[in-house]
Order: structure tokens, then C-alpha cells, then sequence
């Protein structure tokens, strides 16, 4: 085989491969390398760039999200003191509101109690009156006499009395 004899075929493929290599590598590699190294340096650049973005991305959400959660806990606040101020107003309202009922009320009951006094002290009188005229005619019936009417009605507010 004459590839395996290394005497007189080894050399000259030696030589055909290494000008083969640096044709290769002087034609090919050599040209692309620098390219391949600007497009490796412009990720690299471009990717830290990214970074710092969202880094500086994440410190401004971070400051919001801490301003966010400082204006809710000052929006609550507010609400919480306009809601107590509210209940105060709306207390302080009905117990007037009540106070000026209660003292209507105590002046209608106050006027119905005198109506009330008077229409008894009426109701009393006629009766008094109607059962002094019905003694006075029991009395007839009974003896054949009317007795007169202030004599029934002492009569009256005797038994009245008693009872």
C-alpha cells in the first residue's frame, strides 16, 4: 500500500496538507475571524446594555411599586378619617333631629294630656249631672217626690267618693 509507505509518499503529503491548511486558514479563517470577533463583542456589548436596562428598569418599577403602596396607605388614611368624620356628622345630625322630635313629641303628649283633663273633667261632669237627674227620677218613681238637683248631686259625688 503505498500510502503506508511513509518513505516517499509521506513527505509530499505533508507538504500538499499544510500548504491545503494555510491556504484555509489564511483564505477563510483569517478573513472571517475579525468579523466573528466584532459580531461576538457587539452581543456581548448589546447584552450588558440589556442588563443595565433592566436593571435600571427594575429600580424605577421598584420606586413606583414603594410610592404605589405609600399613596394607597394615604388614600386609606383619608378615607378613614372622612368616613369617621362622616359617621360624627351623621350622629351629631340624627341626635338633633331626635332631640327636635323628642321635644315635639313632649309638646303634642303634653297637649294631649291637658285635652285629655279637660275632656275627663267634662265627661265627669255629665255624668254627674246625668246620674244626679237619674236619682232624682229613682227617687220619684220611688217616694212620688223629685227631690231637687243639688241634693242628688251631693248624693253623687258622695257614692263618687266612696268608690
Amino acid at each position: 500500500m503505498p500510502q503506508f509507505d511513509f518513505a516517499t509518499v509521506f513527505w509530499p503529503q505533508l507538504f500538499w496538507l499544510s500548504i491545503v491548511f494555510a491556504v484555509l486558514f489564511f483564505g477563510v479563517v483569517m478573513p472571517t475571524l475579525p468579523k466573528i470577533a466584532r459580531v461576538v463583542d457587539e452581543r456581548e456589548s448589546k447584552v450588558a446594555n440589556d442588563l443595565l436596562a433592566a436593571e435600571a428598569a427594575k429600580m424605577i418599577a421598584d420606586k413606583m411599586a414603594v410610592d404605589y403602596a405609600a399613596d394607597i396607605a394615604e388614600s386609606q388614611n383619608t378615607a378613614r378619617t372622612s368616613l369617621s368624620e362622616a359617621k360624627a356628622k351623621a350622629a351629631a345630625s340624627g341626635e338633633a333631629a331626635l332631640a327636635k322630635a323628642n321635644a315635639k313629641v313632649e309638646a303634642t303628649l303634653a297637649a294631649a294630656e291637658v285635652a285629655l283633663a279637660t275632656a275627663k273633667s267634662t265627661a265627669l261632669a255629665e255624668i254627674e249631672s246625668i246620674a244626679a237627674e237619674a236619682s232624682a227620677d229613682i227617687v220619684e218613681k220611688l217616694t212620688g217626690a223629685r227631690p231637687s238637683v243639688s241634693v242628688s248631686a251631693a248624693a253623687v259625688t258622695t257614692v263618687r267618693a266612696q268608690g
